[in-house]
């Protein structure tokens, strides 16, 4: 039984983490988007025009990006996840979904199964893009310890980083140790078996980027609905087609909002922590 979590007020928003570009109080759902390797949160700056007025986005912004710049980078998934879920548990007193692209998928779909481990109410909905589902191995070569010429080289093939960028070797001194803490983060990650997600799971890719093919495997990490779709374009298809992109996810939230699936959330008006407190057995 999934327990109500009880969160101290000395938590309360942390508003280095959360963005919030169009405040909402009468939203039905927030939406939490974490981004790509690299990439920070005003790559969500334009989704509030295309989402519908019952969805609040939040953006989360990692350290070490646009305001965040000189704070320690995190370099294992673990100790991100174990930092965002305390500090995400006082803005999840209504009904929340998850999405994350590349980087932000394994951040989301992490997310949501400590929240589980902890007897926390999760998501209503998962929804994730660009990369494969987590228990299919990277078949991608790992980057984050190559010398700089050869990283640069592996930058250029994800066409995410401007031409000028890559060939401008003082912006590529201040954007290459964030790129590599998240390349590590990533490619340090070691799936563990659990089970499935009991949330349902939307799965997306640009209909040019490899992972257009495994996008099924998703289904295994939920016992309740999954769908997927191909956008056009490659990896940053989320930012070529935006306006579209967004205005599918939206449809797709707002099905999750009239399924009814919204477990218990959060009361942030008591005064102790039970929720992270409290772990599944043998935990």
């Amino acid at each position: 039984m999934v327990k109500p979590p009880v969160i101290e007020k000395t938590t309360m928003h942390d508003d280095r983490w959360v963005r919030r570009p169009k405040p909402n109080a009468q939203a039905r759902l927030r939406l939490f988007c974490f981004p790509y390797a690299g990439g920070a949160a005003s790559v969500f700056r334009g989704w509030p025009e295309h989402l519908a007025p019952d969805i609040e986005l939040f953006p989360i912004q990692l350290p070490g990006r646009e305001n965040r710049i000189g704070e320690p980078l995190f370099r294992r998934l673990d100790l991100l996840v174990t930092r965002l879920t305390e500090v995400l548990l006082p803005f999840m007193d209504r009904p929340f979904a998850f999405y994350g692209h590349s980087m932000g998928t394994l951040i989301a779909f992490e997310l949501a199964r400590e929240l589980r481990r902890r007897q926390c109410s999760g998501p209503i909905c998962l929804l994730v893009s660009g990369r494969c589902a987590p228990h299919i191995p990277d078949p991608e070569l790992p980057l984050h310890r190559l010398a700089d010429d050869e990283f640069r080289e592996g930058l250029r093939c994800y066409n995410g980083t401007h031409e000028a960028v890559l060939n401008n070797s003082e912006l590529m001194e201040l954007f290459v140790p964030l790129l590599r803490a998240d390349f590590e983060l990533c490619e340090t990650y070691e799936y563990k078996d659990e089970a499935p997600l009991e949330c349902p799971i939307s799965a997306f890719a640009g209909i040019d980027e490899p992972c257009r093919d495994m996008l099924g495997e998703w289904r295994k990490q939920t016992v309740s609905d999954f769908d997927s779709e191909l956008f056009s374009g490659d990896h940053f298809f989320l930012n070529t087609g935006r306006a579209k992109f967004v205005s599918v996810l939206s449809e797709r939230l707002l099905h999750a909002v009239e399924a009814g699936v919204s477990p218990n959330m959060v009361d942030v008006e008591a005064g102790t922590d039970a929720c992270q407190s409290v772990r599944s057995p043998g935990k």
